[in-house]
């Protein structure tokens, strides 16, 4: 019994150890970024800067702010991530209400269809041809069509709804009730949790997605935050020189490049403490499959 106490101790110790590890290996970098980037520009190519900035300077914020094209990104983000939200989660939400139902006609066929699509697609150029075709190129709704819906969370919401007791929507049948108004009264109410997981997934990945922008946008006036903080990090610009704009200030390009990934990140870092138990929630609610 001694024995297997102190193992115990000894694991949960060595867990410990490991998070701790873990969250430095994360969090030393991010705060290294926002310290250099609360800096003074030329002190900071000096080096030597880790946990606190030397020299406290906003000079690269109020550059970043200035330019019109930060705010006009921030709106397109916003909007694509928003929208994005309650389309996919809809969309994904009446299918998966359809294909719980075990005496849907063809359901297995489209089950396997969509294991199918899961592994296969088309490819880059194929999709590039057809949003060409339809007119979704250069087009804010690039951002929301394409993945309006995702098999994958299909499944978990499906998984969900048929927890949910029949005997629910027989009583409701019953007393009148359609299809419609059980899946928007009864089944809805009901499913808060999975919708909430679902919502948020879509969200993290609408707000950090810049492959879209980057491959079927040329428009600048459309690019979200991340094809911004993408163009200027990877082109090595400032967000003044990467947009077209012309503002002087004491910062350097990395000063710029730093602060404008902070302003990209703070939304989700900001959000996501008060949703943390949903992406907990979404590791098991579609654990259990056919």
């Amino acid at each position: 019994m001694k024995r297997r106490f102190k193992d115990n101790k000894i694991f949960n110790l060595l867990n410990i150890v490991f998070m701790i590890f873990f969250v430095a290996i994360i969090a030393i970098p991010l705060w290294n970024i926002v310290a250099l980037s609360f800096n003074d520009a030329t002190d900071a190519v000096r080096g030597g800067i880790y946990f606190w900035p030397r020299e406290f300077s906003l000079e690269s914020y109020y550059t970043v702010f200035e330019d019109p094209a930060i705010y006009r990104a921030f709106v397109i983000s916003i909007a694509k991530t928003l929208i994005g939200v309650i389309v996919h989660t809809a969309v994904t939400a009446i299918v998966a209400y359809g294909m719980s139902k075990r005496d849907l006609t063809g359901r297995r066929l489209y089950i396997n269809m969509g294991i199918i699509a899961m592994y296969v697609n088309g490819g880059m150029i194929p999709n590039f041809l057809l949003f060409k075709e339809i007119g979704l190129l250069n087009n804010f709704w690039v951002y929301i069509l394409p993945v309006a819906f995702s098999f994958y969370d299909m499944v978990i919401m499906m998984n969900f709804f048929r927890s949910i007791p029949d005997s629910l929507e027989e009583s409701a049948m019953m007393d009148g009730a359609n299809p419609l108004v059980i899946f928007y009264k009864i089944i809805l109410p009901l499913s808060l949790p999975v919708l909430a997981t679902i919502a948020l997934f879509h969200g993290v990945y609408q707000w950090n997605d810049y492959m879209v922008a980057n491959i079927y946008v040329d428009n600048r006036e459309l690019y979200p935050l991340q094809m911004l903080l993408f163009r200027i990090v990877s082109e090595n610009l400032s967000p003044n020189v990467a947009l077209g704009t012309n503002v002087v200030r004491n910062t350097t390009s990395q000063s710029l490049q730093l602060a404008t990934m902070v302003v990209t990140t703070v939304p989700v870092v900001i959000i996501y403490p008060f949703l943390q138990k949903y992406f907990v929630q979404g590791l098991t609610l579609g654990s259990i499959k056919e």
